[in-house]
């Protein structure tokens, strides 16, 4: 073994083998303990696009609570006296909830997809443009604007203070008083 290097390896095979300590592989620790000490009490931040994805709750967040929840009974309702037949009203409901269900499942696999690509090229641009673009021109502008609105400011304490003040003194001793003749 010469500089390290066990026997039939070169530097080329160091280069692709990943970075491997005692306990195991950097950046997956396969111990309790390595993971706590590489990360000495910090929270491990995950990877967005491998976290798990919940297949439950669908809407964490509550985006859609008040806009897209359509049952059978927000559509179709019948009032006390006017029921339909007990049949027709079951099948009725379950027409409309399955046909909703099917429809909803077979439109979000033909055009889901395709606007999720869209939606993430358009978020994506957005996000770049806001990073890249906005913020920079945002900033620059704040330095850029504040020479200027130094001198404003001294310009207006310098002129247009003391004339204000000097209008209010004058227009302060005036006093009005109503009075109702009859």
């Amino acid at each position: 073994m010469t500089g390290g290097l066990k026997d039939g390896e070169t530097d080329e095979t160091l280069l692709q083998l990943p970075f491997i300590r005692k306990q195991g592989n950097i950046y997956t620790p396969n111990n309790r303990d390595m993971d706590n000490d590489s990360m000495s009490g910090m929270k491990t931040m995950q990877d967005v696009h491998t976290k798990e994805i919940d297949l439950v709750n669908r809407d964490p967040k509550h985006i859609n609570d008040e806009v897209v929840k359509v049952d059978f009974e927000d559509v179709i309702a019948e009032p006390a006296g006017t029921y339909s037949f007990d049949g027709v009203w079951k099948t009725s409901f379950t027409t409309f909830t399955v046909t909703k269900y099917w429809c909803y499942r077979l439109l979000t696999a033909l055009v889901g997809i395709p606007l999720a690509l869209v939606w993430g090229i358009f978020f994506a641009v957005l996000s770049f443009v806001h990073i890249w673009a906005v913020v920079p021109c945002v900033k620059s502008y704040l330095i850029q604007i504040h020479c200027v609105s130094r001198v404003y400011s001294i310009c207006i304490h310098t002129f247009c203070d003391p004339l204000y003040e000097a209008m209010g003194k004058c227009f302060s001793n005036i006093r009005i008083t109503t009075t109702k003749g009859v």
